[in-house]
């Protein structure tokens, strides 16, 4: 019996477990990706090889402080830019335009996005006062190779140290 998505593409792509034996634990991303550059180096066939981050951790780095200067500041220039584009978009569409158009989209795009960027950084009343950038990590980085060629890749990496 065949059902509806026994040959669809998409089903195909959902997300599985990793499958394979481990060959390697490393602390850091690099140091899992050294290990699979040493195999791939040496002709191992790599395309056995997957790399697992384990135990995920959402990690958020604080990178400064935020204040009206430094939030006006940047909506100034993002506005900056997109009035530009839209002021030399209307000088290229307006009869006998010159810089007129220009210096109004410019204008505009500052004006627009600086209010924009008050009232958004007015409304958090002080509750997060500060940039950050975030980014996935994992506590550990296990190296997995199907069993065909797992002990291989294991004294490969053996010898790698």
């Amino acid at each position: 019996m065949t059902t509806a998505f026994a040959n669809n593409s998409a089903a195909s792509a959902l997300p599985t477990p990793p499958t394979g034996w481990p060959i390697g634990s490393y602390d850091t991303y690099e140091q899992a990706q050294r290990a699979v550059d040493f195999l791939a180096d040496r002709e191992f066939p790599v395309q056995d090889i997957t790399i697992v981050g384990a135990e995920p951790m959402l990690v958020e780095r604080v990178t400064g402080r935020l204040t009206w200067g430094r939030v006006l500041g940047a909506a100034a220039a993002s506005g900056a830019w997109f009035g530009l584009f839209v002021g030399i978009l209307l000088s290229l569409f307006t009869v006998g335009g010159g810089w007129l158009p220009i210096a109004i989209g410019l204008v505009g795009g500052v004006g627009a996005s600086m209010i924009f960027a008050a009232i958004s950084y007015a409304s958090t009343r002080g509750k997060r006062d500060f940039v950050s950038q975030s980014q996935l990590v994992a506590r550990r980085y296990d190296v997995l190779c199907q069993p065909r060629n797992a002990e291989a890749g294991r004294n490969l990496l053996y010898s790698l140290g």
